[in-house]
């Protein structure tokens, strides 16, 4: 009996409209189909005729249900994975199960369709050439900003999905980390309440202090426009290494502020500027003397 076939569908972001012929044919024609939430994706198979059994794989069930989608593959059955909006395995649940299914040697195919990131990209006049995709930053204020200040000389454009919840703390951290570079966030993309706000990062968070901040959002950035430096070299590499050991000694502070140590602030700032610790701290011991500002968090 030959193994049956594992397809990945990508669904509707919102619009329902937003889903290719292909995708229909085959969310009818196979024999299973495992959605992340079924009563989520009840309303887009109810709204095309589309009658299956279901098999839900949402976050704390997905290595279960994982082995229970092989076992059926082997039975020679196919089975269709999505997820609530977009691609399985793109920010949401279904990795677990397409690698198993790969680890198993049994025959994987993606349907293509929506996908939030392209879609911002497509209207938000950054760069687009060359992007980076982080995805969603941590929930955690510390392991979100530490995500930050590694991608703070990130050249390409950087993308974001973010919760409506923690919209507003992420740009703050932007803000601070990246300072006003160009930034778009893109809200709704397909529904009813879809919009765009563009501009620098300080001019994008006044604007959406007043607006209600409900639905699911993708934030852009543009990418950082500073070359790399070091410390020898022509009296240009000089100067842009005063520079940057300014702009590292700001994030220094700006850690500590968080409440960061100061030596742990120090080590991450080191790490990410590519700068010697020591020096680092010298000059950061220097400064806040030089301000009569408090050590003793040393």
């Amino acid at each position: 009996m030959a193994d049956g076939t594992l397809y990945i569908v990508a669904t509707p972001i919102g619009n329902l409209e937003d889903i290719t012929l292909r995708a229909l044919r085959i969310l009818k024609e196979v024999d299973y189909i495992a959605a992340e939430d079924t009563r989520h994706s009840l309303k887009l198979l109810n709204y095309y005729g589309i009658v299956k059994p279901l098999i839900s794989y949402w976050s704390e069930r997905e290595k279960v249900k994982a082995e229970e989608i092989i076992a059926k593959l082997r039975e020679g059955l196919s089975v269709a994975v999505i997820s609530d909006a977009g691609t399985p395995g793109i920010s949401d649940p279904g990795a677990v199960v397409i690698s198993r299914a790969i680890e198993e040697g049994l025959p994987v195919v993606p349907i293509p369709g929506p996908s939030a990131l392209v879609a911002a990209l497509s209207v938000c006049s950054l760069p687009h050439e060359e992007f980076t995709f982080i995805g969603f930053l941590p929930s955690k204020e510390v392991q979100r900003q530490k995500k930050l200040v590694e991608l703070r000389h990130e050249p390409r454009t950087l993308i974001f999905y973010e919760a409506p919840h923690r919209l507003r703390a992420s740009l703050l951290d932007m803000e601070a980390i990246f300072g006003p570079r160009e930034a778009a966030v893109i809200k709704e993309i397909t529904k009813l309440h879809e919009g765009l706000v563009k501009g620098t990062l300080p001019a994008v968070r006044e604007a959406l202090e007043h607006l209600t901040i409900a639905g699911e959002y993708v934030v852009l950035l543009d990418g950082s426009r500073k070359e790399g430096v070091t410390k020898t070299g022509s009296p240009e590499s000089q100067r842009l290494f005063g520079v940057r050991m300014d702009e590292a000694l700001s994030e220094i502070k700006y850690l500590m502020k968080k409440g960061r140590g100061r030596k742990e602030a120090v080590r991450i700032v080191s790490e990410e500027y590519s700068l010697s610790k020591n020096e680092l701290y010298d000059r950061s011991l220097g400064e806040a003397s030089g301000h009569g500002e408090d050590n003793r968090r040393t």
